[in-house]
């Protein structure tokens, strides 16, 4: 088993300013536009995580060079300079979704074969849907299921008008849209299927691809045309994370305290708006401010019925204040969540029903009713990065919750354990026990 951390308890209301690394989201694809882009880009505040990490280490892998450079207020910011993309390569994706379906369409640009390999996990997330698009649009490669196989690059892409079924996860074809400007034709991406989740993903890669000055017709619903061309290089300050910050917003919801996320504005290509909508509905008060987004428990934890599946990232933390509220939730729409670094539908009952809750699953969606929670074991993980900050949440309020593995967090939040004893006003003693 691996080492536990007992979660702290809040003594009181939480009182604080947070600083929260910057967006995954937000870093993976400004590194890669730049990687492909048409001169050096300069990317600030960048995450670094091992999901950035494994970004970083595929493009060069690629070619790409990347250097760190010296920025602003002694920070360090990436210098990245596109380079003529080759093989052979390997590719380690881990466990991130963000480098197993970006990079894919990227080594479609490649003269020469390049692996595609990752963590166990990582060989069951879905994958076939961006693959047979590839395969579809002129690719070649060894396996169309997922992790592993072999793409053999010959140097560009036809491109052209390609349908799938993007109802698994979003990035399938986020992933399509942030090569395709290096594609002979374009893309024209034709979702088929249920509804996409995710859609703000989808957005915010629209956003970035535009402000790389790429034409993107994104007007016909569950349709997506991309203009071949040039994509502009760009420099970019990363903005922090969202998803990231959801738990710490969430311990002021919890406590009736005030936390404050530094830096993350009210508008803002990530759905600031859309969580700030679910965390009133469920008591708080949030409002942007000039020092960043400020939550404010009201001394009220009220159940709610939502739709998370444009936010499912999310639904970890909506989960844990919902297993604390004073009245029943239906959460709805995140079926895809079964898909992520584990089934986060069946890892969320599994273990907030051993803390004594009623969790229920459903086809897309938990029903949670509110019971006392008291820690009788370990809060696995399953090697989930938001499993992790949800056993740490639900610490606030539940005594002795005993987190495995909370290192995980270093997916996406490094130093999540001393980022949370300094919200709580706690001595760092991050070593687990």
């Amino acid at each position: 088993m691996s080492e536990l951390w007992v979660a702290p308890q809040a003594d009181g209301p939480v009182t604080a300013v947070v600083p929260v690394p910057g967006s995954k989201s937000i870093t993976n694809r400004a590194v890669l536009l730049a990687a492909l882009a048409d001169g050096p880009s300069t990317i600030s505040a960048p995450l670094r995580s091992r999901d950035s990490a494994l970004m970083l280490a595929g493009l060069r892998a690629l070619g790409t060079g990347i250097d760190e450079v010296p920025g602003a207020a002694g920070e360090i910011d990436w210098r990245v300079t596109p380079q003529t993309l080759r093989g052979p390569a390997d590719v380690d994706c881990g466990l991130a979704g963000t480098v197993m379906r970006f990079l894919p369409p990227v080594a479609a640009l490649v003269d020469g074969p390049v692996y595609f390999d990752g963590d166990p996990r990582a060989r069951q997330r879905p994958m076939g849907p961006v693959l047979r698009a590839l395969r579809d649009l002129g690719a070649e490669l060894d396996s169309t299921t997922g992790l592993p196989f072999t793409l053999i690059g010959h140097g560009g892409l036809p491109g052209g008008r390609v349908q799938l079924d993007a109802s698994a996860s979003s990035q399938f074809v986020s992933g399509l849209l942030l090569a395709a400007a290096r594609y002979d034709k374009g893309v024209d991406v034709v979702h088929v299927g249920p509804p996409v989740p995710s859609l703000p993903h989808i957005r915010m890669t629209i956003a970035m691809l535009r402000a790389a000055q790429v034409e993107v017709d994104d007007r016909t619903s569950a349709r997506w045309h991309l203009t071949p061309g040039p994509i502009a290089a760009r420099d970019l300050r990363i903005e922090p994370d969202l998803s990231n910050a959801a738990p710490y917003l969430a311990a002021a919801l919890l406590t009736a305290g005030t936390v404050t996320v530094a830096g993350l504005a009210g508008h803002s290509v990530q759905p600031v708006e859309q969580v700030c909508a679910l965390l009133t509905r469920m008591g708080a008060v949030c409002t942007p401010t000039p020092d960043g987004l400020q939550v404010q428990g009201s001394g009220r934890v009220i159940g709610l019925d939502a739709d998370l599946g444009e936010v499912g990232e999310l639904a970890p933390t909506i989960a844990a204040v919902a297993a604390l509220a004073e009245s029943p939730s239906m959460l709805r729409g995140i079926g895809h969540l079964r898909g992520h670094e584990t089934d986060r539908l069946a890892a969320l009952a599994t273990e907030i029903n051993a803390l004594g809750g009623d969790v229920r699953q459903t086809d897309d969606g938990l029903v949670i009713r509110p019971r006392p929670l008291r820690s009788v074991g370990v809060f696995h993980t399953y090697d989930d990065h938001r499993m992790a900050t949800t056993g740490a949440l639900l610490g606030l309020l539940v005594r002795g919750v005993e987190v495995e593995n909370v290192a995980t967090t270093a997916k996406t939040l490094p130093d999540f354990v001393g980022s949370w004893l300094r919200m709580l006003d706690r001595d760092i003693q991050g070593r687990a026990d």
